[in-house]
């Protein structure tokens, strides 16, 4: 049983890990077991390159984040759970009880953040009934949202990124992930607000 599970390994998914990771030694993050599906095929970054993200420099490529991003969750966070490889179709249970069934495996899970894209081929079965265009993108482009309420769709289940409705940048997809992160550690916290900060003190 997972305390937590993120589906998807784009740029909001990987972002919402390693603050989840960087909180480990906190002690009431320090029992939780975090898994993440590191999913990358049909993430947007495999065909990006950034001129103007703050903190990357200019001319890197997105298929590059994607490697570097999961070598570096592995290698500072190890105790994170990384799935490579599958794809997720169904979503079953309620909170704090859910069934994430992929292509490959079935894994349970107290709490899910969804951090895959926006694209109208969406079609996780259990999550079909929070699909709604996505206010935020061109019409033409029929992109999609989950119904949200600063970005949880419902107990338990979370969204970030574009599936947020938020728009298509490298850096407010990070942030969307970092705050969905923030919020679990302030619920495993008892509610007390909380953010996980290093410092070179």
């Amino acid at each position: 049983m997972f305390d937590v599970l993120l589906l998807g390994g784009g740029v909001s998914g990987m972002s919402c890990a390693l603050v989840l990771g960087s909180a480990k030694n906190k002690s009431f993050a320090s029992d939780k077991k975090i898994g993440i599906l590191t999913h990358q095929k049909n993430s947007s970054l495999q065909e990006a390159l950034f001129n103007n993200a703050y903190g990357i420099a200019a001319g890197k490529l997105g298929a590059e984040l994607l490697t570097e991003s999961t070598q570096h969750l592995s290698d500072l966070y190890p105790h994170i759970q990384q799935i490579p490889d599958e794809k997720v179709l169904k979503i079953e249970g309620t909170f704090p009880n859910f069934c994430v069934i992929t292509n490959k495996n079935s894994y349970s899970t107290k709490m899910i953040v969804i951090g895959i894209g926006s694209a109208n081929t969406f079609s996780v079965e259990g999550l079909m009934a929070y699909v709604t265009p996505h206010q935020k993108a061109l019409p033409e482009k029929q992109r999609i949202q989950l119904q949200n309420h600063d970005h949880k769709v419902t107990d338990g289940i979370y969204v970030i990124g574009t599936l947020a409705g938020w728009r298509s940048q490298l850096a407010i997809a990070a942030g969307s992930g970092a705050a969905v992160a923030t919020d679990i550690l302030t619920l495993w916290n008892n509610g007390v607000q909380t953010h996980a900060h290093d410092s070179i003190r």
